[in-house]
């Protein structure tokens, strides 16, 4: 059981609580932290100045006052109205993610909340209750109102939920996770749905994602070089040394070590088809490790978001003082969601390049779309043309979202991030450039194939052994789609068997 405090949660960690299921509880110290800033708040109620959020109302609204007795009213109407999201509901693993995040927001002891919320959050996560949250209706500012409303509704017995797979209500969920509908005390409410974490939450599985992607790119490159009758020489150690790029030094690391001892390679040592390579293999450590530095530098905002404290207002216990201030803006985390797309589409752009150049015969001297009797047979001819429409699409969802504002509530919100769209295009960038790198394995397999009885190094051997346990050789024309679908759930397990000495 991971015991949460607010500040150490880290990428693995989320990871393990999102997908394996780890149990959650507050930490005992957070848990003190959390009752003093409590106080803190109660004490603001008792007093007769307006307090943001706590005896006001919201946005535009912030100047009406709020009479004390109608402050858990204030608190439960703020939820219900503001779910109003709409389009297909975020996947189970954003929502666990969504909440963890809050939770763990919510345990630095900043944001004046009972305890026993906090619990209950965790509660929900702990016994597999997802809420169910619309995709659609953040402006990632003031943070992801719609979205966290919507995953709050169940503390509330209302709303819908899923567990196990099956929809019931949020009454249902509350009850299923021990839970009776709680009552909100002041502040709460709004520190329920102030911040970012359904932005971040998609961004984090994003960025657990593209950590895999990187070496897949290098293992089916690698595969896809040899097939080709590429050289090694581009990803020589002394020439990367001389451009010391981190993620470029460990693509070209690996590319180097998983072409030695081939067979393939050393057919052509002495009298080399060609005297370069195209960019698409020589450039592999360029760009592959491009990548790998931005997604390094997001990974590192990303853990400080996970671990930060973004609703409004913020409560100091050891002053008394409660600041309204902006950490619930998605700026940060929707450039970075914006970068990290843009740098996944490349691994999926040079890619799609790769399986042109096996599936062109006129290149790669390999029969034509890489099958035999082609003109009978159509072989990759069409898993080219899905490739090239992936890197297409993701073209478009590479425009940046951040660039764009628009204001809301009554102008007062006059400059918003668009983080949350940023966040969802981003996941489907990742999704397509999996299949993009899934397609250029099935095909410098088969050019592998092709090459008998000449063997690649030992470890592609085993690379394109993986695949052929699950996806025979192309010998006549079939349905290619379930050789992609299983290529693509292979590629999502091959990382644990074929990834482990790679940087």
């Amino acid at each position: 059981m991971i015991a949460l405090d607010g500040t150490r949660l880290t990428l693995e960690s989320y990871r393990r609580v999102v997908y394996d299921g780890v149990a959650v509880r507050l930490a005992d110290a957070a848990r003190e932290r959390v009752g003093q800033s409590l106080q803190t708040v109660r004490a603001a109620v008792a007093g007769e100045e307006p307090v943001y959020g706590i005896n006001t109302g919201f946005g535009d609204l912030a100047n009406v006052r709020i009479a004390r007795d109608k402050l858990a009213t204030l608190q439960e109407r703020l939820i219900l109205s503001h779910a109003a999201g709409v389009g297909e509901p975020l996947p189970d693993p954003v929502v666990r993610g969504m909440l963890l995040l809050r939770a763990n927001a919510l345990a630095r002891g900043h944001s004046g909340v009972r305890p026993e919320l906090i619990d209950g959050l965790l509660a929900l996560l702990n016994h597999g209750v997802a809420p169910i949250v619309p995709s659609r209706g953040s402006v990632g500012a003031s943070g992801d109102l719609a979205p966290l409303a919507h995953l709050a509704l169940p503390l509330l017995g209302r709303g819908r939920v899923r567990i196990d797979g099956e929809v019931k209500s949020g009454a249902e969920g509350l009850a299923h996770a021990g839970l009776k509908p709680f009552v909100l005390e002041a502040k709460e409410g709004l520190a329920l749905i102030n911040g970012t974490q359904a932005m971040t939450a998609q961004l984090a599985l994003s960025v657990l994602d593209v950590r895999r992607l990187v070496k897949l790119a290098d293992l089916f490159g690698a595969l896809a070089t040899d097939a080709m009758r590429g050289t090694d020489c581009a990803f020589d150690a002394r020439l990367h040394a001389l451009r010391p790029h981190p993620g470029q030094g460990e693509s070209a690391l690996n590319l180097w070590q998983l072409l030695q001892g081939s067979a393939i390679r050393e057919s052509h040592r002495r009298d080399d088809i060609r005297v370069q390579d195209p960019y698409s293999i020589r450039c592999m450590p360029q760009v592959h490790g491009a990548v790998r530095d931005v997604l390094r530098d997001i990974e590192a905002r990303v853990v400080i978001e996970m671990n930060s404290v973004t609703d409004n207002p913020l409560v100091f216990p050891e002053s008394g003082e409660i600041l309204s201030g902006g950490n619930f803006h998605g700026e940060p985390m929707a450039l970075a969601a914006d970068s990290l797309a843009i740098a996944v589409a490349e691994l999926g752009s040079i890619s799609e390049r790769r399986i042109e150049k096996l599936t062109n015969h006129s290149f790669s001297a390999l029969p034509p779309f890489l099958v035999e009797e082609a003109g009978l047979n159509s072989g990759f001819m069409i898993a080219q043309v899905t490739a090239a429409a992936l890197v297409s699409e993701n073209k478009t969802l590479c425009h940046p979202a951040s660039v764009d504002s628009i204001p809301t509530s009554a102008d007062k919100e006059d400059h918003v991030s668009m983080g949350m769209w940023a966040a969802i295009k981003l996941r489907q960038v990742v999704d397509n450039v999996e299949i993009v790198l899934a397609i250029e394995w099935l095909a410098a397999a088969q050019g592998i194939d092709l090459l008998r009885p000449l063997r690649s190094s030992e470890s592609l051997e085993a690379l394109h052994a993986e695949l052929r346990r699950e996806v025979p050789t192309w010998d006549l024309d079939r349905e290619m789609a379930p050789d992609i679908e299983r290529a693509v759930d292979l590629s999502r397990r091959v990382l644990f068997s074929h990834c482990e000495s790679l940087n």
